[in-house]
């Protein structure tokens, strides 16, 4: 099977013969697929509730701390600080990488509650690469601002709780802790951004040429089918390095000699569906 990439910039599998049987002539890719309708119509009332709950939750958290961040800001902390956002960006995009490689390459659609949920939009995005690109602020970034939830929630009880000599000793650890917050919570955001070619301001094509956010170019690589490599997807620095350490592969080689499952067996029956 021979693989490209469309002007669009989605990888998407070309096969050199012409496809047979029932299949024959039937949308492969994109919203007129048959995966991607169903998948599109299992996203439910509960699920937007969540995401909206997220979202409020989390941005007012963040707001919070912030504030009390500067409040608490010391000179002796610069170096602390700067130190903080590097290895928050690179904490987060490994993070994005591990969370997308295991939702791309595992479990199925069909587990309870989770598969509907969460699985979900990854096998979506997969057959219907410029799905996300229709999404709104909510629905793209809900997931997201739910996993900062308790970290940002903990991080404003301690300062409530907490004297300012004590707040002064750890406040490195929240600069990365923020840091991490605030580069998990926009990942989604910033993926969203890698798959628009039309639109986009210019300060954010600005990020992307200069790649302190994930390039577009950059993350074509994912899309060449079978979307086994380059899952980083907040800034993209890390997939170079992972990819020549052969991590993934690694790790899926453990996983299935353990466990016998094969992977991105549930996203490979997804973009076989016709009908």
């Amino acid at each position: 099977m021979a693989s490209m990439v469309t002007e669009n910039g989605c990888g998407v599998a070309a096969e050199t013969a012409q496809p047979q049987g029932p299949g024959r002539g039937t949308v492969r890719w994109g919203p007129q697929h048959a995966g991607a309708r169903e998948l599109a119509s299992l996203y439910s009332p509960g699920k937007r509730c969540q995401e909206w709950i997220s979202v409020v939750l989390c941005f007012s958290l963040m707001a919070f701390n912030f504030i009390h961040l500067l409040a608490n800001f010391h000179l002796g902390h610069v170096w602390y600080l700067q130190l903080g956002i590097v290895a928050g960006i690179l904490t987060a995009d490994f993070a994005s990488g591990f969370v997308h490689w295991g939702a791309d390459t595992w479990g199925s659609v069909d587990l309870p509650i989770f598969g509907k949920a969460f699985i979900r939009p990854f096998r979506e995005h997969h057959i219907d690469p410029t799905a996300i690109t229709r999404h709104d602020f909510i629905e793209t970034n809900g997931d997201n601002c739910m996993l900062t939830i308790f970290p940002l929630a903990n991080m404003a009880f301690n300062f409530f709780t907490l004297s300012p000599a004590e707040i002064y000793h750890i406040y490195p650890w929240y600069c990365y802790l923020y840091a991490l917050a605030i580069f998990v919570t926009l990942t989604n955001q910033i993926h969203k951004w890698s798959h628009t070619y039309f639109g986009l301001p210019r300060w954010v094509v600005f990020l992307q040429d200069c790649h302190i956010i994930l390039p577009r170019k950059h993350h074509r690589v994912h899309h060449v089918s079978p979307h086994e490599t380059y899952f980083c997807i907040t800034t993209g620095w890390l997939n170079y390095p992972l990819e020549k350490l052969g991590f993934w592969r690694t790790l899926e080689d453990l996983i299935q000699g353990v466990t016998g499952e094969k992977p991105r067996a549930d996203d490979l029956k997804w973009a076989k569906k016709v009908n």
